[in-house]
């Protein structure tokens, strides 16, 4: 795994004090943003076993582990946050996406950023707020809980919503994409990228 460990408090600070979707996350972000470290931006392509072992749990309190991609050619990976507009605005238009291209071995995933309190629990206000989001945005794919295995991932996201894509074994394909996009920019990102493991 490519993304360097951050120890649980620096994790859990940056995820907390994420910008709020300052520069670059409109909806209309039509082009693809750098990864969001040197290093990883010169492996994006290569980077491999980003997901290859995780265990989580998800907003209905289900565990969850990377077998959840092993059915899926390609899995885009959502982070997001309850506090973030733009997130919030992409996440009918994903949920849509998540269903029309199920036929094609495509699946989303969502990380839920900002439920932790700052001692690592998960914070049961904020949850429930997730959850209320998801289910008001028509949102049947899984979002997972911040777990100490995500703590890599989420400690290389600055802005929100990031996005990456994962293959059926985890290892990351395609670009990393920061800020939300419409539909139909999505869709185009999708087919793009199917291409690449199918």
């Amino acid at each position: 795994m490519k993304f360097p460990r951050l120890l649980l408090p620096s994790a859990l600070l940056l995820a907390c004090t994420l910008s709020a979707c300052g520069g670059g996350t409109t909806a209309a972000s039509p082009s693809p943003s750098p990864s969001p470290s040197a290093a990883a931006e010169d492996t994006a392509q290569e980077q491999s076993g980003v997901l290859s072992a995780f265990t989580a749990t998800d907003l209905n309190d289900q565990a969850v582990d990377q077998s959840i991609l092993a059915d899926y050619d390609l899995t885009m990976i959502n982070v997001w946050g309850t506090f973030c507009p733009p997130c919030k605005e992409e996440m009918p238009a994903l949920a849509e996406l998540h269903t029309e291209y199920a036929d094609q071995g495509f699946q989303i995933v969502g990380i839920v950023s900002d439920v932790l309190n700052q001692d690592g629990t998960l914070n049961p206000e904020q949850v429930e707020e997730a959850r209320t989001i998801a289910e008001g945005s028509g949102v049947t794919y899984t979002n997972l809980l911040p777990s100490e295995s995500l703590y890599p991932i989420l400690g290389q996201i600055y802005a929100l919503p990031s996005t990456f894509f994962v293959d059926s074994e985890g290892n990351q394909v395609g670009k990393f994409y920061m800020g939300a996009k419409t539909k139909e920019q999505w869709a185009a990102v999708i087919e793009e990228t199917l291409e690449e493991v199918q």
